[in-house]
């Protein structure tokens, strides 16, 4: 019986997204996947137990949460945030479907030009779609970001990961340099920055160590 509540409320959460958010019909396909995706994963695990919510997560890959959480650490927004679009693609990109958090994304901006945080979100779907990859929709995304809001941390933080992630290390540095400089020290994501920074010297020492010995 348990598999029907979850049913039940996975219907409760659509209507929701869909009526009381307001998600864009052509989202609705992908929030009803997600859900549904979730209710099997639910009746899959056949008798739950209290330990159970804990062990779905480890299920689950860890990058994409961390994704999400670590932009709100460093973006200092709500969990969840208050944008009704990414609220409902947040929860797209924890099951990883990364590819419908940017659609839906991509509606936010179309309202909003100049939400910064939806244009920031856009550019860490893009980049999780393609593998931790730096494309050329991403760039733009994480521009756009950049652009809605001056200054902010965000942008950079995240482009550096992905030009890191794409083996562009020295743009990387010089990205994460700049912002770590401008980073007050008791920033939540300062000391976090500053690990970052050193793995990558040591990665590109190491790099350069063996360019040498060539």
């Amino acid at each position: 019986m348990t598999w029907i509540i979850a049913l039940v409320l996975a219907l409760a959460a659509f209507l929701m997204a869909a009526f009381v958010l307001r998600a864009p019909r052509r989202g609705w396909e992908a929030i009803g996947a997600a859900l549904l995706l979730g209710v099997a994963g639910y009746a899959l695990q056949a008798s739950p137990v209290p330990a159970a919510p804990k062990a779905a997560r480890e299920r689950v890959t860890g990058d994409p949460a961390a994704l999400v959480k670590a932009r709100a650490r460093v973006t200092n927004s709500g969990i969840p945030p208050t944008d009704r679009w990414v609220v409902v693609a947040d929860a797209l990109a924890r099951n990883g479907q990364f590819a419908d958090a940017a659609e839906m994304l991509r509606a936010a901006t179309d309202e909003d030009p100049k939400n910064g945080e939806a244009w920031l979100a856009m550019g860490n779907a893009l980049v999780a779609h393609a593998d931790g990859q730096l494309t050329p929709a991403s760039l733009t995304a994480y521009r756009r970001a950049a652009k809605a809001a001056p200054g902010h941390p965000g942008p950079p933080y995240f482009l550096g990961l992905a030009l890191a992630q794409s083996g562009r290390f020295a743009e990387a540095r010089e990205l994460w340099s700049r912002l770590l400089k401008d980073t007050p020290a008791d920033a939540p994501w300062h000391d976090d920055l500053q690990d970052k920074l050193r793995r990558l010297d040591m990665l590109m020492a190491a790099q350069q160590s063996g360019g040498a010995r060539r």
